[in-house]
């Protein structure tokens, strides 16, 4: 069985700091195969904040890949968000958008945050054609027995949750995945998990999310997913710190 460990929306600067170190208590007991972390490690992408958020992920010692979420992007100073976006990155810079391979699940990224967008709300997801592009290209190059699992940062579509996404081109962006034989969608942003399966022409994939490890919940406390992985077949279960788990 392989076994993942989904976590989202750390938000170094307001962490849940016993949410944090009871995550690593976990990874460090039950070692999963990888740590699939899909955005929003900090809160105002400080410098600090990433060099907190790059600790703690080497600390875990395991394969990790982080999506960029809307928060590591800087909010107040303009010329860095345009200029030099990712340049505080550099603490984490060989774990983003980083592909996986792991005892037959293949995790590949795909970029939904975007720094200038048409309308007021910046934090919302957006998939440009180049994103999609680089992401089916790298879909199309998994070997053909393994599961796919795509890490980006805002659903794609409306879960249901309390928070949205309203990611633009992302129900356009679902189809084509969906249509190049992609398994799951592994997302965060609305700071609550879920698993809701979709058929697009004759194939399901799943929309899974992970809740976050931040003071700043929502409807369910601090939580992370685990995926375990049985040949063709996986389930999510939601693990929330100091009140048990459930299955998605």
């Amino acid at each position: 069985m392989t076994r993942l460990f989904h976590v989202s929306d750390v938000h170094f600067g307001r962490e849940d700091r016993e949410a944090i170190d009871w995550f690593g208590r976990k990874v460090l007991e039950e070692q999963p195969d990888a740590v699939i972390m899909t955005g929003d490690l900090t809160m105002r992408a400080r410098a600090s904040e990433f060099a907190a958020a790059g600790k703690w992920l080497e600390s875990l010692g395991r394969p990790v890949t982080v999506e960029v979420g809307n928060h590591d992007l800087p909010y107040f100073n303009l010329w860095a968000r345009f200029v030099t976006p990712y340049k505080r990155y550099k603490a984490i810079e060989r774990m983003i958008e980083k592909p996986l391979d792991v005892k037959g699940v293949s995790v590949v990224p795909l970029k939904t945050t975007a720094r200038f967008q048409f309308r007021t709300n910046w934090s919302k997801g957006y998939v440009s054609t180049r994103s999609l592009q680089e992401s089916l290209a790298l879909v199309e190059a998994v070997p053909g027995d393994d599961l796919i699992f795509v890490a980006a940062h805002h659903p794609l579509i409306e879960a249901g949750t309390m928070a949205t996404s309203q990611t633009r081109r992302g129900r356009a962006a679902l189809d084509a995945l969906a249509t190049a034989g992609v398994h799951a969608v592994l997302t965060g942003h609305v700071h609550d998990p879920f698993d809701v399966a979709h058929e697009i022409e004759g194939r399901t994939v799943r929309l899974i999310g992970a809740g976050t490890l931040s003071e700043r919940v929502r409807s369910q406390p601090p939580s992370f997913n685990e995926i375990r992985v049985e040949g063709r077949s996986f389930e999510t279960i939601a693990r929330f710190k100091g009140e048990g788990s459930v299955v998605l």
